[in-house]
């Protein structure tokens, strides 16, 4: 699954376009590299996204296609 899919359905940033725009302006590193929105997420990944004051950083625990709102928090552990 690409990144920005991802960041969408496990609801780390609530829009697809917008997830999109954080990986194209160089936000978003996975296991400490840079990546773009078109990068495929695998288990074990440790996603960093870097905003203007703080910055997240969550490990991969699962990847599904779709997932309800309540279980979208188990897709990922904070780091």
């Amino acid at each position: 699954m690409r990144i920005d899919k991802y960041l969408k359905v496990s609801r780390i940033i609530k829009r697809r376009t917008v997830a999109n725009e954080v990986c194209d302006a160089g936000k978003v590193s996975v296991n400490g590299k840079v990546v773009r929105a078109s990068y495929d997420v695998k288990v074990d990944d440790v996603i960093e996204i870097t905003f203007d004051t703080r910055s997240i950083k969550v490990k991969v625990v699962s990847v599904a296609e779709t997932v309800r709102k309540e279980d979208a928090s188990s897709m990922y552990t904070s780091v």
